[in-house]
């Protein structure tokens, strides 16, 4: 386990200091395609060297918004800034952004090192410059020994490092990634991600991705934002968004849930208790200060934060529902279950397998409980 320094546990990252300036200000950005809303009043701060995700389902707005940060779309009303600058009415080539294509568009007549050369060969610089700059963007992407290959000799994943290198060899202040590993393979998506990671680290540069994919976001990004109908429903890092979603739309779009609506029925300085009538059970959860007896709310919980056991739990802050396994599969490092109560209402729980076994822990019509702390009741109002 590497321990942090006292400064590293300390310092703040950027868009919680008052007063760090960001680098891409995103200002009330709307985008009208011809009576269609394709972005509504987005304004969002981008702080220099983030890996920042766009995230969301398709036709949400995702690549509009992307694509009037790189300059190929004018956004109806709003401004772009980019390091102080407005770039609302400045040509794409004329930004100090580059921006990698989901299709990764390389040029199949020409060699690695002469794909990633070209943005170079087009600026005018000279030959030496370029050739030390290519040389190092190949090492950086670990594709020196493939320099004189072309496209059609190389896998998904080398396409992607050229594609990458490409873009980064003019050194771009800012770069734009389009659902940049959405053609690789489930293994090697995995991989790249961390690869993607690293690369960024090691270069500062700010990067902006968008995808549709949540555990994508989740592992690439030090914030990501959800976007739902062209609005920005909720920015945070992935820890805020998936433990702390702000409404019904973003806890069910991002990750596996469990909700369950319901009247408050007590509530303290604390806790309260959520009357739950859909599966017949008291539900506990920290309350707020404007929390009130007969709020009608909705109680969300992950599959993850549920335990589930053949015998009944105890516990003062425990909601406690039993139930039948309906349905479970074995995933390897976990088992899902999917428990049908007495009142139908089916709720998903995710185990992890701690102890190898080749046998079931829990069989099909298994009578079992269900239980989780307090803490691990989201609370939605929205």
């Amino acid at each position: 386990m590497v321990e942090e320094t006292s400064d590293q546990s300390t310092e703040k990252p950027a868009w919680q200091d008052p007063a760090a300036k960001p680098f891409i200000q995103i200002e009330n950005v709307s985008k009208d395609f011809n009576g269609f809303i394709a972005v509504n009043k987005v304004s969002l701060d981008i702080y220099q060297g983030e890996l920042f995700s766009i995230l969301g389902a398709s036709g949400c707005g995702k690549t509009t918004l992307l694509r009037i940060l790189a300059g190929f779309e004018r956004p109806t009303t709003g401004r772009i800034l980019i390091d102080g600058m407005d770039m609302t009415n400045i040509p794409p080539y004329e930004r100090p952004i580059n921006m990698m294509f989901q299709s990764y568009a390389v040029f199949p007549h020409m060699t690695v090192e002469k794909n990633v050369a070209y943005g170079l060969k087009k600026e005018g610089i000279a030959k030496e410059q370029i050739q030390t700059r290519v040389a190092e963007m190949l090492e950086l992407v670990q594709m020196t020994e493939f320099a004189k290959r072309k496209p059609h000799q190389l896998s998904g994943g080398q396409l992607q490092r050229v594609a990458l290198a490409r873009a980064l060899v003019k050194k771009p202040k800012v770069l734009l990634l389009d659902e940049p590993l959405a053609a690789l393979d489930k293994k090697l998506r995995e991989h790249t991600q961390f690869e993607l990671m690293n690369i960024q680290d090691q270069i500062g540069v700010t990067f902006v991705v968008v995808t549709h994919d949540q555990d994508e976001a989740m592992i690439l990004s030090s914030r990501i934002v959800v976007m739902h109908k062209g609005e920005l429903i909720q920015c945070g890092t992935p820890k805020e968004i998936y433990e702390y979603p702000i409404n019904r739309y973003v806890a069910d779009f991002f990750g596996t849930i469990n909700l369950f609506e319901g009247n408050v029925s007590r509530v303290d300085d604390k806790t309260m208790e959520v009357e739950c009538k859909e599966i017949s059970t008291t539900v506990k959860a920290l309350s707020s200060d404007t929390t009130r007896v007969n709020d009608q709310l909705t109680i969300a919980v992950r599959p993850e934060k549920i335990s589930i056991s053949k015998e009944a739990p105890e516990g003062e802050d425990l909601s406690i529902l039993k139930g039948i396994v309906w349905d479970l599969g074995y995933y390897g490092k976990l088992s899902i279950y999917k428990v049908r109560t007495e009142t139908g209402k089916v709720i998903q729980v995710s185990a992890q397998n701690r102890i190898r076994s080749a046998e079931r822990v829990l069989e099909w019509d298994e009578e079992v409980y269900l239980s989780w702390d307090i803490q691990s009741s989201v609370v939605l109002t929205e």
